[in-house]
């Protein structure tokens, strides 16, 4: 199963979410599981509602009713924890296997929340040659031209036919050569 701790969907009966976090939040503690499963979340939404007298109230909505997002480390007995809790009738994923969310998918869902997610910190400098490690320029070598710091990307010059071309890129897609 996985070793790192990443975000899953569980599925919930609907209705249930906020006893599924407390009922969860329970056996985590009782059983000691700290080190396995970290944060429970039920994604909220503000909501602005007009009431009869005109007046604009702001109110919190489930974002996705019947589903509860998990911050955990996968192991047969986290998994079986989790997918044993009174309310939870499974993962989201294909069979028995729950399937993570991306980081994308994470920091989308946290940004529509207002929760800050932590910047990755960009030990990258101007000038530096690196290696860029995804997509479709995966394993080519470039200088860095531009740092963007707030959106956590890298603009890099990598040689291509010829001609040297700027990517854009994530940091997470890069890796320092020196």
């Amino acid at each position: 199963m996985e070793s790192t701790k990443r975000w899953y969907v569980i599925h919930t009966y609907s209705g249930y979410e906020n006893r599924v976090t407390a009922n969860l939040e329970r056996k985590i503690h009782s059983l000691g599981m700290e080190n396995e499963i970290f944060r429970i979340l039920v994604p909220m939404e503000n909501e602005v509602e007009v009431t009869k007298d005109g007046k604009k109230k702001v109110k919190k909505k489930k974002k996705y009713p019947g589903y509860v997002l998990v911050e955990m480390i996968v192991t047969d007995r986290s998994w079986y924890v989790v997918r044993n809790t009174p309310g939870v009738t499974g993962f989201v994923g294909s069979g028995t296997k729950p399937v993570p969310l991306s980081d994308y998918e994470v920091s989308q869902l946290f940004k529509d929340m207002g929760i800050e997610t932590p910047k990755p910190k960009i030990n990258l400098k101007l000038k530096q040659v690196v290696r860029i490690t995804d997509a479709a320029f995966k394993n080519l070598t470039g200088t860095v031209i531009e740092i963007d710091e707030d959106r956590s990307r890298v603009k890099v010059l990598v040689a291509m036919l010829g001609r040297d071309t700027p990517v854009d890129l994530d940091v997470s897609q890069v890796e320092s050569i020196d």
